[in-house]
C-alpha cells in the first residue's frame, strides 16, 4: 500500500518569480511525468514572447483576464474557461489585456520542475510581436 498522497493548495504555495520578468509569477509542482503550475501575469507585463518548446507538449487553461494568443499561425482572443493545447515545437506567445491574467499549465515531461525550461524564444519574436499588436490594434478599433 502507498503512503499518504499530496495535496497541495494555491494559498499555501510558494509563489516565485524570474529576475528578467519581475512582473509574472509562478506557483509551480512536479511529478514524475510532468510538471503543473499557476503563472500570473500581472499589470504592465506584456504577456508571453514567441517561443517554442522543443521537448514538451503544453496545456494551459486560462482563469483570469484575456490575452491576445498565437498558436501556430492562429490568433485569437482568449479568456477565462478557454484552454490551448500546444504541441512540441508550434511557435505560441501572447499579449496581456487586463491588469491580471491567471493560467493553469501543464507540461509533459517533468524534466527539472521548472515550467520555464524548456522555452527556447523565437529569433523573429520581435517582429512576431510587432505584428500581432498591429493586428490586435485593427481588430480593436472595429
Amino acid at each position: 500500500m502507498r503512503g499518504a498522497m499530496p495535496f497541495y493548495n494555491l494559498a499555501g504555495m510558494d509563489k516565485t518569480r524570474a529576475e528578467s520578468q519581475p512582473l509574472r509569477e509562478f506557483q509551480t509542482l512536479a511529478g514524475e511525468m510532468m510538471k503543473t503550475g499557476v503563472v500570473t501575469y500581472q499589470k504592465g507585463h506584456h504577456g508571453s514572447t514567441p517561443h517554442h518548446h522543443p521537448n514538451e507538449e503544453e496545456l494551459a487553461i486560462i482563469l483570469a483576464g484575456r490575452l491576445y494568443f498565437l498558436l501556430g499561425d492562429e490568433e485569437r482572443i482568449i479568456g477565462p474557461g478557454d484552454i490551448t493545447l500546444i504541441p512540441r515545437n508550434t511557435r505560441h506567445g501572447s499579449i496581456s489585456l487586463d491588469e491580471k491574467v491567471v493560467k493553469f499549465v501543464v507540461k509533459s515531461p517533468a524534466g527539472s520542475g521548472d515550467v520555464s525550461e524548456d522555452v527556447r524564444v523565437l529569433e523573429d519574436a520581435e517582429e512576431i510581436l510587432r505584428g500581432m499588436r498591429e493586428r490586435l490594434d485593427r481588430m480593436t478599433r472595429k
